[in-house]
């Protein structure tokens, strides 16, 4: 009997569509350089000027046209001068990008290491993510806006709030009625910028007709600030760049927009936004931050109200790899309008080895036919692209009309004493069985905490560790010695995992409360252990949301927690209790002679910070395997070329 919120399974699919390495014709170059003009004011209905570099297409002389032209918009917390200022280092490194790849040559394990973040210096990112030249030189003008309270804008920092928002309606409006804007309007960015896109696009302003995102969020309170309601150090450190780059702002700008002293009295007023937040945080168990508030709620894009053509570029190790499938899930547009491209990353060095010849189209050049098709109206062919277009962890790129894989049938796979002899660095080997073990256990989780060089360390730090050797990005059996693990057999048959992935947990703790840090790994047959999933939850936090959870083939794969001060469910000390902890989604082949391989750990630090406030309620912690109740992950596959045990 299937249950009452099963997900929905795909249909079959239809005819192959374009493969993921086709090409999109962008046209020549029709302007030869561009001009910029920095510190131009914009005026909000509050009174706060909010500061623009505006870069529009020029002649030979440096002369702006005077053609009406279409306007990209990106609005950004980092400074909009300092990434200006940067043009001439991203012009050398773009212009360099070719011989990245002739001299940096793709990792011998096929997965994301220091060689690919070199090589994301080649696939067009740099370009993507400023004034893109590429599309400027091809009719489009740029605007990129200091968001309130950041750079050179004035006001307070206001982090994706409603006051925010409407800002980015009121920007929107004034390029739509500058002289040098025909009214169609675009919007692009990455991370922060790719969620202001997103929101804004949410509100279906006049005159958007498309949104390039790179690497965003569909929820940035669950996927990094609060995920299963454990802090992150991420936030912090997130904070004191941002509060240090408002204090660098481009004095001519200032001058010209008459903005100076506005400007010094709001940075004096809120010196460094939200520190008191943050202190009290550390201190008070029951802070607001502790918990999935309003605030929380309203960060959220309205992604089912988007009507603007909206393209999604993700990647499995991003900070927000939470969402990678969510943001598209959730849109409500026809066909090619709706784009997710995935890649084998982290959240800096997207497009590695993008332009080659068996990887998609430079993402500078795919940003450009995706606005040329929806903004300009150009019939290039893109819409007939993906619409989901993946990289496999262990594979290689494919294209498919749907996510998960729509032959991908629900399993579990059971967590089992039994020493599986594939894990002697761990704390303690157990195995993952096709049904439950008949007699009972408990295994207490060591007190030892993971050594910082791990794979989801690097997550954390989005990928810029890759280049301190194999425990920061496909090994993570280091990791692991501070981790009780549960690995399945060698496989006789490639295994493709396809979907949302969920950690059935029976646990029992000895204080009022306990965090659990899983990863899900592909075992090699040399015993390198790669991080394909991750996800976290803290006890108190695991009370479910039926109504909002996914269930596939009557196997629950979506959990959703409230993670509000009403959901708080208590913890007695040694009286077991239940988790369903939600891990990221993914699409992997684990190939015959591979294995499966859960960890699990009390932390994983600095990914998970468990503030003073929570530790002192943590004690001991125990996995209790009951047959019963037994525990178990539960994913979507599809065995290839052979019949997988274990199906429920």
């Amino acid at each position: 009997m299937a249950h009452p919120h099963e997900l929905s399974t795909p249909p079959a699919p239809s005819a192959p569509g374009l493969p993921p390495n086709a090409r999109f014709d962008i046209g020549p170059a029709r302007h030869p350089r561009v001009h910029l003009q920095r510190g131009v004011g914009i005026r909000l209905s509050d009174g706060t000027i909010l500061s623009a570099d505006i870069t529009r297409p020029a002649d030979r002389r440096g002369r702006a046209v005077t053609e009406a032209l279409p306007a990209v918009i990106t609005l950004t917390p980092y400074n909009k001068t300092l990434m200006t200022r940067a043009n001439p280092l991203i012009d050398a490194v773009t212009a360099a990008g070719p011989l990245v790849y002739r001299f940096v040559a793709p990792s011998a394990h096929g997965r994301a290491g220091g060689r690919e973040m070199l090589r994301a210096l080649g696939g067009g990112a740099l370009e993507s993510v400023r004034a893109n030249r590429t599309l400027i030189a091809r009719g489009y003008v740029h605007v990129a806006v200091d968001v309130r309270g950041t750079g050179t804008s004035t006001g307070r920092l206001e982090i994706m709030s409603a006051r925010e928002q409407r800002d980015h309606l009121e920007v929107l409006a004034w390029v739509r009625a500058q002289p040098w804007c025909n009214g169609d309007l675009a919007m692009t960015g990455i991370s922060y910028l790719a969620l202001t896109a997103l929101q804004t696009a949410g509100h279906r302003p006049e005159g958007l007709k498309a949104v390039f995102a790179l690497v965003g969020s569909e929820d940035p309170t669950r996927d990094l600030i609060l995920t299963g309601g454990s802090q992150s150090t991420f936030t912090l450190a997130w904070l004191a760049a941002v509060n240090g780059g408002k204090w660098l702002p481009s004095i001519p700008g200032l001058l010209k927009s008459g903005a100076a002293v506005r400007y010094l009295r709001d940075r004096l007023a809120s010196p460094f936004t939200r520190l008191t937040d943050m202190a009290a945080v550390m201190v008070d168990e029951q802070h607001p931050e502790h918990f999935y508030h309003a605030d929380a709620r309203a960060r959220r894009p309205r992604l089912e109200q988007v009507t603007a053509a909206t393209w999604i570029h993700a990647g499995w190790h991003d900070v927000f790899a939470r969402s990678t499938t969510g943001l598209h899930q959730r849109l409500r547009l026809p066909g090619g309008a709706a784009q997710l491209v995935v890649e084998d990353s982290y959240h800096v060095g997207p497009g590695t080895g993008f332009g080659t010849a068996d990887h998609p189209q430079r993402l500078d050049e795919l940003q450009c036919a995706f606005f040329d098709r929806w903004v300009k109206g150009i019939d290039n062919g893109i819409d007939a692209y993906g619409p989901v277009t993946v990289r496999q962890l262990g594979g290689g790129w494919v294209s498919r009309e749907h996510y998960p894989h729509p032959q991908a049938r629900a399993h579990r796979w059971y967590l089992s004493r039994q020493p599986s002899g594939a894990a002697p660095h761990a704390a303690h080997d157990g195995s993952l069985r096709n049904r439950p073990d008949r007699y009972g256990a408990r295994i207490r989780l060591p007190r030892k905490r993971p050594g910082i060089a791990s794979q989801t360390s690097t997550w954390l730090l989005m990928g810029l560790p890759t280049f301190l050797g194999r425990d920061w990005s496909i090994d993570d059996r280091a990791h692991e010695a501070a981790a009780v693990t549960f690995t399945g057999d060698a496989l006789d048959h490639d295994l493709l995992i396809s979907g949302p992935i969920t950690l059935h947990l029976r646990a029992s703790a000895a204080g009022t409360e306990a965090f659990w840090a899983v990863t899900v790994t592909d075992v090699a047959p040399d015993g390198t252990s790669t991080v394909l999933c991750r996800g976290a939850l803290r006890s108190t936090r695991r009370a479910v949301d039926e109504a909002a959870g996914g269930y596939h083939d009557g196997v629950l794969l979506a959990p959703v927690h409230p993670l509000t001060a009403e959901s708080v469910l208590p913890v007695k000390p040694g009286v077991p209790h239940d988790l369903d902890i939600d891990l990221t989604p993914t699409e992997a082949i684990v190939r015959a002679g591979h294995r499966l391989r859960v960890a699990v750990a009390r932390t994983s630090w600095p990914r998970y910070f468990l503030t003073p406030a929570v530790t002192r309620h943590i004690a001991d912690q125990h996995i209790v395997l009951d047959p019963e109740q037994p525990g178990h992950l539960g994913f979507l596959a599809l065995p290839l070329g052979a019949e997988l045990p274990g199906a429920s």
